[in-house]
């Protein structure tokens, strides 16, 4: 089982790298897009859904909870692993430019964001100014981004495995 998490696992991270390069290679614009972000987190799902689907068959159509989230957590830990990899490489030895180029967009993002809300410009300032000290593509930020998903898909992997768990009754 722990294979078949394994090889979905660097299918996903070959995915979400694909996408990742594609852009880069499209428009650096389009990364900053927040459905983006939604179709990332579809495809991650999607891995780790069947990731568990995989396991189940080959647990004759039974499957723990246990078993079920571990196969999720693996496939998307490798899978979001890969991708950190590929944009660490991309974005700090690559084309750091890019780098830059993305930060300054989030950096506007941010400023427009607080604008609508109708935060005052003092505020607006300082949060800017504070967000500019930080580059969200250095390796150690993009390190703390892959905790973090660990930590999330961590979270859907618990509920997509108590929902797809599967026990054999006669084995109760």
């Amino acid at each position: 089982m722990k294979s078949n998490s394994t090889n979905l696992g660097s299918y996903l991270g070959a995915t979400l790298t694909s996408i990742t390069v594609l852009f880069y290679a499209i428009n650096l614009d389009l990364m900053m897009k927040w459905w983006v972000s939604l179709l990332s987190a579809v495809i991650i799902i999607g891995f780790g859904v069947i990731s568990i689907k995989k396991a189940r068959e080959n647990s004759n159509g039974f499957i723990d909870f246990k078993t079920a989230f571990t196969n999720f957590f693996i496939t998307t830990a490798i899978g979001v692993g890969i991708s950190i990899v590929a944009s660490i490489i991309i974005f700090n030895f690559i084309d750091p430019e890019a780098a830059a180029y993305l930060n300054e967009k989030i950096l506007l993002i941010t400023k427009e964001s607080m604008e609508r809300f109708g935060a005052p410009q003092e505020v607006i300032n300082e949060a800017i100014a504070e967000a500019s000290k930080k580059n969200n593509y250095s390796i150690s930020s993009q390190l703390q981004g892959y905790v973090f998903a660990l930590a999330f898909n961590s979270l859907i992997g618990l509920i997509v495995a108590a929902i797809m768990k599967k026990r054999d009754q006669s084995q109760v």
